[in-house]
Order: C-alpha cells, then sequence, then structure tokens
C-alpha cells in the first residue's frame, strides 16, 4: 500500500463517517471530498471538476426537470389515479394493483414521489375497504423502490453504471436493459407481500387519519379548522398596534396561529380642486396573508386558530374584540397563491427537540404552523411548548413558493401530496404536453438515435419551450443536493482508480473468491452493496461499488456487465431500514410501522432478490 492509497483510503473512510452520521449535510461533505482531491494533490483540477460535467449527472439534471412536470402539471396524480381505479376491495387486489401502479410510474419519475402521489389514495382505498393502511403502505414503499430497476432513467444508480461501462469502453445498457430484472423483481416483491406480508405486515390502525386526505380541502375539515378559526379586531387602544404579527406575542403567549389579516382597502382620491379633494372610502377589505413582518394597524382584523378559551384570553390581556368566523373565512385559506399542507419529519431532521418558539418557524420558512399531530397522542398538542420528534406531521399554512421550498429540505421535512399541482402553476391543461414529450424522450432512448444525455436534455428543453415549467420552475425541480453529491463522488472514484486501489480491491476478491466461482463473487458485491444502501445514498454507493465490480470481472477474464447490473440493482434495494429513503419514512408514519416491520419485511426480500439477480443476470449477460 503506497502512502497515496492511504490517503485516499482516508479521504473515503471520512466521507462514509459523514455520510452516516449526517453531522455535515451531503453535498457539503462532497464538495470537501472534490476540495480535498484537489489540494493532496490526488487528482488535477480538471479531473476533480469532471463530475460537474459528467454525461450521467447532466442526464440526472435534465431528468428532473421532467420529473417535476410530470408532477407539477398533475400528470402524476391522473395516471396514479387511473390505475388505483381498478383496484377493487379484496387485500391481494389492492396489493397487487398498488405496487403495479407504483412500479410503474417510477420507471419514470423519482420513487419519492410516486409515493407521495400515490399515499393519499392508497390510504383511502384502505378505509373503503376497512383493512388496516399497514397492510398496504409498505407493499407502496417496496413496489416504489423495486420498479425504479426497470429503466435506465428510473434511478441515479442506473445511469451512473451505464455512464461507468460506456467510459470503461464496454457497450453500455440501453434503456430496457434493466425491464427482465425489474419485471423478475417486481413480481418477487409482489408475491412476496401476497404470501409472507400478509403473516409479516402488522395490522395497525393509525392513531391519526391524517394521511387518508388528499386535499387542503379535505385537510381543513379534517383538523376542524371550520370550528377553530375566530376573528380578533385589533382596537385603537391595543398594544398591538404598530406591532408585527411575530411581536404580538399571539403564539408565543397564547398558542394561538394568525392565519390572515383583514384590513379596509386604502381610500381612492377621486377628484381634486385646489387643496380641497374629493376621497372615495371603500368598504371592500383586502386579505393579508399574516407573515411575520405584517405589522398591524387599527381597525385589523385577524383570523386565528386555536382554542377558544386561548383565544378568550389574548382578546382580554391585548384589548381585542372577538367576532364569529364567518362562513367563508376557511375557504379564503386555500387559493391559487396560498394554502395548507401536511409535512412529516424524517429521523434526522434538525429539527427534532425543538419547540416552534426555538426554531422561529413563522420567520425562518414563512409558514404558520396551525397543528402537530403525533401518533398514540390524542389531545392537541401545544404549538407553544411541543418539542418535536421523528414522525410527527405538521399542518402548515402559507404561499405555496415557501411550501414548496420545504420539499428542498428533504433533510428536515418530507412534504406530503402534490403542492407544485394543487398551486395551479401551470395549468394542468399542460400535462398532455408533458406525457408527450416523455413518450418522445422514452422513443429516442430506446432507439438510441442520439445519447441519453441529449435526449433527457431535449426533454427538459421542450417542458420549458412549451411552457410546462417556467425556467425558474425548471431550476427549482432540480435536486441540486443530489447534483452535488453525485458530481463530487465521482471524483473519489477516479482517484480510487489513479491510486490504483480499484485493482488492488479487485485482486483481493478475486484472491478471496475466485475459486468459488463468478456468482459467489456477484452475491459478494450484492450483498456489500445492498448494506451500504441502508445507510448511504443508493447513487454514493452505485458510485463507489460500481468500478470495483468492473475491474473485478476483469481480473477474471470475464465480461462485466452482470457484475455492474448486479450494483446497479442492488443499490435499489433499501428496504429493510426507515430511513434509507424518504418513501420508507413517509408512510411509517401513516401505517404506524416500527423499525422491525421494516427488517423483518425488507431482508428478505433483498434476499429472494439477490437469487434471482443471481439467476437472471448471468442469462441476460454471459460471462
Amino acid at each position: 500500500m503506497t502512502f497515496d492509497m492511504w490517503l485516499t483510503l482516508g479521504i473515503l473512510a471520512a466521507a462514509l463517517v459523514l455520510f452516516v452520521t449526517e453531522w455535515v449535510r451531503m453535498d457539503i461533505v462532497a464538495l470537501g471530498v472534490v476540495i480535498t482531491l484537489m489540494l493532496t494533490g490526488l487528482l488535477t483540477v480538471d479531473e476533480a471538476l469532471a463530475g460537474f460535467s459528467n454525461n450521467a449527472v447532466i442526464t440526472i439534471v435534465a431528468l428532473f426537470i421532467v420529473g417535476g412536470a410530470i408532477v407539477q402539471t398533475g400528470l402524476a396524480r391522473v395516471l396514479g389515479g387511473q390505475i388505483l381505479r381498478i383496484a377493487g376491495n379484496s387485500q391481494a387486489r389492492l396489493t397487487i394493483v398498488i405496487m403495479l401502479a407504483a412500479a410503474l410510474l417510477s420507471g419514470f419519475m423519482s420513487n419519492t414521489g410516486v409515493v407521495a402521489v400515490l399515499l393519499p389514495a392508497v390510504v383511502s382505498l384502505a378505509n373503503e375497504a376497512k383493512i388496516p393502511p399497514s397492510k398496504l403502505l409498505l407493499p407502496l414503499a417496496y413496489g416504489s423502490l423495486l420498479g425504479g430497476v426497470a429503466t435506465i432513467i428510473g434511478t441515479p444508480p442506473n445511469i451512473i453504471v451505464t455512464d461507468i461501462m460506456r467510459d470503461a469502453g464496454f457497450q453500455p445498457f440501453g434503456f430496457f436493459s434493466f425491464l427482465p430484472v425489474g419485471v423478475v423483481f417486481t413480481a418477487i416483491g409482489i408475491t412476496y407481500m401476497l404470501v409472507a406480508g400478509r403473516r409479516l405486515l402488522p395490522a395497525h390502525q393509525p392513531h391519526r387519519e391524517v394521511q387518508r386526505v388528499d386535499s387542503p380541502q379535505e385537510l381543513l375539515d379534517l383538523y376542524r379548522l371550520p370550528d377553530n378559526l375566530y376573528r380578533l379586531r385589533v382596537r385603537q387602544k391595543s398594544p398591538m398596534v404598530g406591532q408585527t404579527v411575530v411581536e404580538s406575542g399571539l403564539g408565543a403567549r397564547f398558542n394561538i396561529s394568525a392565519l390572515e389579516v383583514l384590513r379596509r382597502a386604502p381610500a381612492q382620491t377621486v377628484a381634486r380642486v385646489g387643496d380641497q379633494r374629493l376621497v372615495l372610502e371603500s368598504d371592500s377589505q383586502e386579505r393579508i396573508y399574516a407573515v411575520a413582518d405584517v405589522i398591524l394597524q387599527p381597525d385589523d382584523i385577524l383570523i386565528v386558530q386555536g382554542d377558544g378559551r386561548d383565544v378568550q384570553h389574548a382578546a382580554a390581556s391585548l384589548n381585542l374584540a372577538i367576532q364569529p368566523a364567518a362562513a367563508d373565512d376557511h375557504e379564503s385559506l386555500i387559493a391559487e397563491e396560498v394554502g395548507i399542507a401536511e409535512v412529516i419529519l424524517p429521523p434526522r431532521s434538525s429539527v427534532i427537540g425543538k419547540t416552534l418558539a426555538e426554531l422561529k418557524f413563522g420567520s425562518v420558512y414563512n409558514l404558520t404552523v396551525l397543528d402537530i399531530r403525533r401518533a398514540g397522542e390524542d389531545g392537541r398538542l401545544s404549538l407553544k411548548d411541543t418539542r418535536l420528534a421523528f414522525g410527527d406531521t405538521l399542518l402548515v399554512l402559507g404561499e405555496w413558493k415557501n411550501i414548496m421550498e420545504l420539499k428542498e429540505r428533504r433533510r428536515d421535512f418530507i412534504v406530503m401530496g402534490e403542492p407544485e399541482a394543487l398551486a395551479g402553476l401551470p395549468a394542468r391543461k399542460k400535462a398532455p404536453v408533458v406525457l408527450v414529450v416523455l413518450l418522445m424522450m422514452v422513443v429516442l432512448m430506446v432507439t438510441g438515435l442520439v445519447p441519453l444525455a441529449t435526449a433527457s436534455l431535449l426533454a427538459a428543453l421542450l417542458i420549458v419551450l412549451t411552457g410546462c415549467l417556467s425556467m425558474d420552475e425548471a431550476y427549482e425541480s432540480i435536486d441540486w443536493k443530489s447534483i452535488v453529491l453525485i458530481a463530487g463522488m465521482l471524483p473519489l472514484a477516479t482517484a480510487l482508480e489513479k491510486v490504483g486501489l480499484v485493482n488492488l480491491i479487485a485482486e483481493s476478491m478475486t484472491n478471496m473468491l475466485g475459486d468459488q466461482g463468478p456468482l459467489l463473487i456477484m452475491a459478494g458485491f450484492y450483498l456489500l452493496t445492498a448494506v451500504f444502501t441502508q445507510v448511504l445514498s443508493n447513487t454514493a454507493t452505485a458510485v463507489l461499488v460500481g468500478p470495483i465490480a468492473l475491474a473485478t470481472a476483469a481480473r477474471l477474464g470475464l465480461q462485466p456487465h452482470a457484475f455492474v447490473m448486479a450494483v446497479a440493482v442492488a443499490a435499489s434495494m433499501a428496504l429493510a431500514s426507515p430511513m434509507s429513503t424518504p418513501g420508507n419514512t413517509l408512510v411509517m408514519s401513516a401505517g404506524n410501522y416500527s423499525f422491525s416491520d421494516y427488517v423483518k419485511n425488507g431482508v428478505p426480500l433483498i434476499l429472494l432478490c439477490m437469487v434471482a439477480a443471481l439467476l437472471v443476470l448471468p442469462l441476460l449477460f454471459p460471462m
């Protein structure tokens, strides 16, 4: 082992520790890796930065835009709804249809997006069929992971390994090269859930029914907002005059959420004669969303939400007049610009253990938390004193753009449903255009008329040119954290190869397992990847293990396609942990699952898929 080898291993080990512990954001770790490789001289500047111009990275950027349009125009919801219509009421039929629907959609969009889109409908189907949602939600998450294996664009590892093969001078995988494996995996997953899942899946009734709804209007009814709304008029001598909503202390002192401010429209001057003006007073009111910095004026009417006793206490303390809420007050909470959504806290969220006041939630995120729901808690939790926990569901109110910004903070929040589509921009009529563009992209990829990156970039450009997304919306649909992560880890793989570690590890694998035959070596790579993907991102795992599998096959004098594809499909086997992928986290709270539910269902399925991969891959790609 040379000094450069030890140094590269040290950088790799440090990166893995930071990835697992998440002491530092993954994209920052990736950038740190790039800079360290340059500073240590392990890679030249051009080599270290090559990841940002890599074909796979560019392709994934474009696919994020296409996937964003699929969700934002409501196409995903329409396709998923049409498929689920045939589900029926039996648990077996529901399981089959749900997993097939998830698998089909995840072949063209992220598995997290698929789960978020289908989850409300699946819970509604479960309720109608009088089946515990826990019997169907884990199959939904698993179907989205298994179906992503089926196409080259279904999951980033498939794109990564295709690029690895191309760079090594081998025939790259085609669009449907993964299809047989994806079909077999999905069939195994469905069969497993029909046979073993009946016994292994818990029959939990959720402590709350939040997840069964799929529209903001239903959320309003579910959280009883029409019953909890009040109007408070700011009197002339109220201490709130001249204060902002935050300074007034409604939330911090009285556990009340200010939703809107109704303010008389300003008078208009319609004529002027000398120093005299003819002023037209207006009886109309303008509605102002109660963001943290709105300064209150005399006679402003605050629409607030909270317990009646708290509202009375606030009115007495702050010299406010209580008025009953108008019949249409709750309707104004949902519009093209403003709405409500549910947000789930994932296990490593930085907000866990803190109160909303400590987070300054309203000021930082420009959103109002209306309620906190927690599994096992039937009563209303205090918005003032409750310390947030993993699995908590927050009902937030605010501008759609601010709700959608939470989707970019995937480490801290998982936003339920489709706020992009609910915001009304772009119009639903663009969904057919997106479908045509998607089909065109698939045809170009299948026929090989243009390279993968070219087809995806062309599709992304057409998405923007046809008005399905604006350019700003296209940028917003890209998960830049994932892009930086991929672009930063690719140079580390280059460094491993450059200093000779890839060949050294491949030689060690060959010496240890070479006499046992290629299938055992392939099984070793599959298991190694499957273990890594439970704690690391699937993309990072494919980037690191893929080149080693290719080099090992070369040392054995074998064609590498089966080995490399084994790594790619194993990277999608994030089945044994609720923390391995956001899709698993999404269903955890809704199905009231425990960590052990994932382990006892996921581990056997991972092993069954490994056996299938060992049988199918050598037939598809003779070694």
